[in-house]
């Protein structure tokens, strides 16, 4: 099937999933599009504010003009990909563009936090600087050298660690695992 036909269908199950119960999402995955809910957190969203914050106050000093942003579609159509990470790394000014994604090759950095109902799905498919936050495990992956739809190199964390990522560093000591207090 064809990109344009599987973002029809998407943009359709977007439709759908807007009168449903919950908070679901579309993406566009090696299979073809896919709703999934998503199960949110409140320690999720921390993680993912935390990670913003950071990033934002490098960004200047690495690449001006760039923001990490929560929630954007991210497009690849040559490799028929639509995903929504937790976070981004892209210029400010793609915001502002007509259209509903933002074209991955404008993307520095992607941010998953694992979700707490469905872990699997946050390991696959992705198309730059990757890091994955698992506030189930307490653990963090860095992924990076994206090539021919693998990563040549990925470095394990636990939280606590100050994390580089591409030119930035990520403290995680104030990331919570799910479960868990303090």
């Amino acid at each position: 099937m064809d990109y344009a036909r599987m973002r029809d269908i998407a943009e359709d199950l977007g439709s759908y999933a807007e009168r449903l119960e919950g908070t679901w999402r579309v993406e566009i995955g090696p299979s073809g599009p896919v709703l999934a809910m998503r199960c949110p957190s409140k320690r999720r969203e921390g993680t993912v504010r935390r990670i913003g914050m950071q990033l934002d106050a490098q960004l200047p000093g690495t690449h001006p003009g760039y923001i990490c942003a929560n929630g954007p579609e991210i497009e690849h159509p040559a490799i028929g990909r639509m995903r929504r990470p937790d976070a981004v790394v892209i210029p400010e000014a793609t915001l502002d563009e007509e259209g509903l994604a933002v074209d991955a090759t404008q993307v520095l950095a992607a941010v998953e936090i694992v979700s707490p109902s469905n872990p699997s799905n946050d390991y696959d498919e992705k198309l730059a600087d990757y890091m994955i936050v698992n506030p189930r495990t307490g653990t963090v992956e860095v992924h990076s050298e994206p090539c021919k739809g693998r990563y040549g190199s990925k470095e394990p964390y636990i939280f606590g660690d100050a994390v580089p990522f591409g030119p930035w560093t990520v403290e995680t000591s104030e990331f919570r695992r799910y479960g868990r207090d303090g």
